[in-house]
């Protein structure tokens, strides 16, 4: 298989199946990151109701198999005169909202399906540009070395001198001052066409869904700045190794320009470890994501981390506010997490892979 200048050879192939078949924990991972995908890419035909609609009579609903007990105070007119009267009352949940609802009565599992929009957009696109940043330094940096290798590399310390969220936060207040749009809107073609209101119609599901949905730009340019960083270091220490093969010093006395040599001979070669790096940098970058969701710089409202926001003040009696974005997380982190470790067995000879569970 050939894509680009990059090829990947029978042997690589036979490794990831055997490892595939031998580790019951990629099976795992592989589908957990499908089932999120799916979830992300089809939301408007899976999700119960729309994420946005409010409905205040029914907020704060527990999820199927709990209850919740709440104090409500009423006025009861008692010997001609009106008495405040406190009852307990239990609120049952309903199979309409399986997952309960927020504050607003918004419907949790919709929100956690069309949450997983955002995180999985910010996650790939986020570690798209890190990797293009990130392993074009490194890789002009380890094949030229001297002075370019030093001027780069201490800006890459520079950028590790910092916290990764502080960082964030500093760049999307410089894009803020430039008055740059934190957010775009997207419009989503399966509800524009009809597609996605036809089979809810047919399924009985209730429509409209939103037309758009939301792109947060700013956070997904900060989160790549934020990580080209961990590229640069390792495409810096491949291009440094692979430099000095045969194989490149014979090309460069072909008269091959540096630009040929370091495409076609050495990022193919280095590529192995990028791939295992930005399988674990898309985990990192939707925790990343989450955090700033939290904190309200993401733009957006369906996000994970801004319905976890929302839920903090609930903890002590709605708990599944905060909690059912929670798992979200934690379920797409720990995919992403073994799909990287399947990657990191079967690509590199000299780990010894995890086996079945």
């Amino acid at each position: 298989m050939k894509i680009g200048p990059i090829s990947i050879s029978p042997r690589t192939i036979r490794n990831l199946r055997k490892e595939f078949r031998s580790s019951g924990l990629a099976r795992i991972g592989v589908v957990l990151i499908t089932l999120m995908v799916l979830v992300a890419v089809f939301a408007p035909f899976i999700a119960p109701h729309n994420p946005r609609t409010q409905n205040l009579d029914e907020s704060q609903l527990p999820p199927l198999g709990f209850t919740k007990t709440t104090e409500q105070t009423s006025t009861e007119m008692v010997n001609g005169s009106l008495q405040v009267v406190n009852e307990t009352v239990q609120v049952n949940a309903t199979a309409t909202y399986p997952l309960g609802t927020n504050s607003l009565g918004q419907g949790m599992l919709s929100r956690a399906i069309y949450g997983a929009r955002t995180s999985m957009l910010v996650g790939l696109f986020g570690t798209v540009l890190a990797a293009v940043l990130g392993v074009t330094v490194g890789l002009v940096a380890g094949y030229y070395r001297g002075r370019t290798d030093d001027v780069l590399m201490r800006v890459a310390d520079v950028s590790l001198a910092f916290p990764s969220l502080v960082l964030a936060i500093a760049l999307i207040g410089l894009f803020s001052r430039f008055q740059a749009d934190v957010a775009v809107g997207v419009t989503d073609p399966f509800v524009t066409t009809g597609l996605a209101g036809a089979f809810r119609n047919a399924v009985g599901l209730p429509t409209p869904m939103p037309e758009t949905f939301v792109l947060p730009s700013v956070v997904i340019l900060v989160v790549g700045f934020v990580n080209w960083v961990w590229f640069a270091r390792i495409a810096r220490g491949e291009a440094m190794s692979i430099r000095e093969e045969e194989y490149v010093k014979a090309a460069k006395a072909l008269g091959a320009s540096d630009t040929r040599t370091v495409v076609r001979h050495v990022l193919p070669n280095a590529i192995t470890p990028i791939l295992v790096l930005a399988t674990i940098q898309v985990a990192a970058i939707i925790l990343l994501e989450s955090s700033l969701s939290f904190l309200g710089f993401s733009g957006t409202t369906l996000s994970w981390g801004f319905d976890i926001a929302q839920g903090r003040g609930y903890l002590s009696s709605s708990w599944w506010i905060a909690t059912v974005p929670g798992i979200a997380i934690v379920l797409t982190v720990i995919g992403i997490n073994l799909v990287g470790d399947w990657l990191r067995d079967a690509l590199d000879p000299g780990i010894e892979g995890e086996g079945g569970m």
